[in-house]
């Protein structure tokens, strides 16, 4: 009688652990992902609320699609117009900031097309199309994509021929491709700091305020979706805006530099 009672209190408590666990899906960059801050935040994360993240690492332009089609619950992006579009289209309930970094201009550490001279990005980025450098773009419509065309506009250089390659890959992979090439690249600051293959490609220009480079959290929209899982994405939401996040966000380092900048408002 003793162990029955022992075994349906134990399996109480194992239905209630079930019942309690939560999981959910939120599309991130790769840029995010590249940085290695992931592996710092998801075992947080799920300590502090119980909640499982999985995440699906793709380009800005591709997360917001599987959030408009309701195949994850949040995304984390880094671009901002195509952002408030998506809440313009009904598909996020809002966006709250979370932290940022800056893009970066790399390319040979010998500075073959004089990059490094540039007052701003727009400068480096025409110094470059001038010399007929070796470029290579993700050229996936992400936020990191996105943001290199900005500057190319600025610049007045609509960039194509040999010397321009678009890999249509993430940040990761796009750095590779240049190590090997020994090309310019256009890349987010932690992604770089996180990359182990730098061959002889170095940092040449920083510092331009139009490199600022925000990250943005979005929960899709449960009234156009309404299998998503909201309260999670909230709980989410809660959690990365909290001084536990900022924490986290701002004490990881590579080689001592810190990668983000936490500017989430509490909920």
């Amino acid at each position: 009688m003793r162990l029955n009672t022992l075994l349906s209190a134990c399996s109480a408590v194992w239905l209630a652990t079930v019942a309690g666990a939560e999981e959910m899906k939120m599309a991130v960059t790769t840029s995010f992902a590249n940085s290695g801050l992931a592996e710092i935040l998801l075992p947080q994360i799920e300590k502090d609320t119980g909640i499982t993240v999985e995440l699906l690492v793709v380009g800005t332009g591709q997360a917001l699609k599987l959030g408009a089609a309701g195949d994850v619950d949040a995304v984390l992006v880094h671009a901002r117009a195509a952002e408030e579009k998506f809440i313009a289209d009904g598909e996020a309930t809002h966006r709250r900031e979370i932290m940022y970094n800056d893009f970066i201009v790399v390319g040979p550490s010998g500075d073959p097309a004089g990059a490094k001279a540039a007052t701003k990005a727009s400068e480096a980025f025409a110094s470059i199309a001038n010399a007929q450098a070796p470029f290579v773009s993700r050229g996936d419509d992400s936020g990191t994509h996105k943001a290199e065309l900005a500057i190319w506009a600025a610049a007045g250089v609509a960039p194509e021929g040999d010397w321009y390659k678009a890999v249509g890959q993430g940040m990761g992979a796009a750095l590779n491709t240049a190590a090997g090439m020994n090309a310019y690249i256009f890349a987010d600051r932690a992604s770089w700091l996180n990359f182990g293959n730098k061959a002889d490609l170095a940092l040449l220009f920083e510092g331009d305020p139009a490199l600022f480079n925000q990250y943005a959290y979005l929960p899709v929209n449960p009234e156009k979706h309404p299998h998503v899982k909201a309260d999670a994405a909230k709980a989410l939401e809660e959690w990365l805006t909290s001084d536990t996040a900022k924490a986290l966000i701002e004490g990881y380092t590579i080689a001592g530099q810190q990668l983000f900048t936490f500017n989430a408002q509490p909920m």
